[in-house]
């Protein structure tokens, strides 16, 4: 099977995850161990910058030249939810700042646990032998933006304020918008039973 150039894309996008974490793992070494390495931390955010933004670029080329697929389609989601992940568990355990300068734990766990309870609505629907419909809601869209606003937050330490109030907004979107698609594959799933 050849990779297409927007399929080649998201595989470097994918290839720049584990850049990204052990450039940011390293550097919150460098700061507990009293001699920050700044160059990591610049090293982290443009692995991270690179890999967020090419997001938008395999979309166009794929769309303009005609390039969309199968694979593209669950290697471009992969690439998402790997990237968001690796972002916020990493950011959770190590610190760039101060002792406090940590996403919390507790919205990690609301991450995976949305995921997880997204997933299974999912299995549940295509085990029925039925055609899944994936409908986007712009309550998951603004949870993506607000979480890379507190990636960024912790990440570029412009504000000295801290992560926890970034982390209860984005909270906020994350159970909305899981209680957005819980009801869209209840319905899906109703569908299905009186059809």
């Amino acid at each position: 099977m050849r990779i297409n150039l927007a399929n080649a894309i998201t595989c470097i996008r994918i290839a720049l995850i584990p850049v990204f974490g052990i450039f940011a793992v390293k550097y919150g070494a460098s700061i507990t161990n009293g001699q920050p390495i700044e160059w990591m931390r610049y090293a982290a955010l443009a692995s991270f910058i690179i890999a967020a933004s090419s997001d938008g670029l395999d979309g166009y080329i794929a769309r303009k030249y005609n390039m969309t697929s199968k694979l593209g389609a669950v290697l471009d989601a992969l690439a998402d939810k790997v990237l968001m992940l690796t972002g916020l568990i990493t950011l959770s355990y190590v610190s760039w700042g101060a002792s406090d300068w940590l996403i919390p734990k507790w919205y990690i766990i609301m991450v995976v646990g949305r995921d997880v309870s997204i997933g299974i609505g999912c299995a549940m629907i295509l085990s029925l032998g039925q055609t899944l419909r994936v409908k986007p809601h712009w309550t998951g869209k603004a949870t993506t933006v607000v979480q890379l606003f507190t990636l960024g937050w912790v990440m570029l330490k412009v504000v000295p304020w801290s992560p926890l109030y970034p982390t209860i907004v984005a909270a906020v979107l994350t159970l909305w918008s899981s209680w957005a698609y819980s009801l869209d594959c209840i319905q899906q799933l109703n569908k299905i039973r009186t059809d």
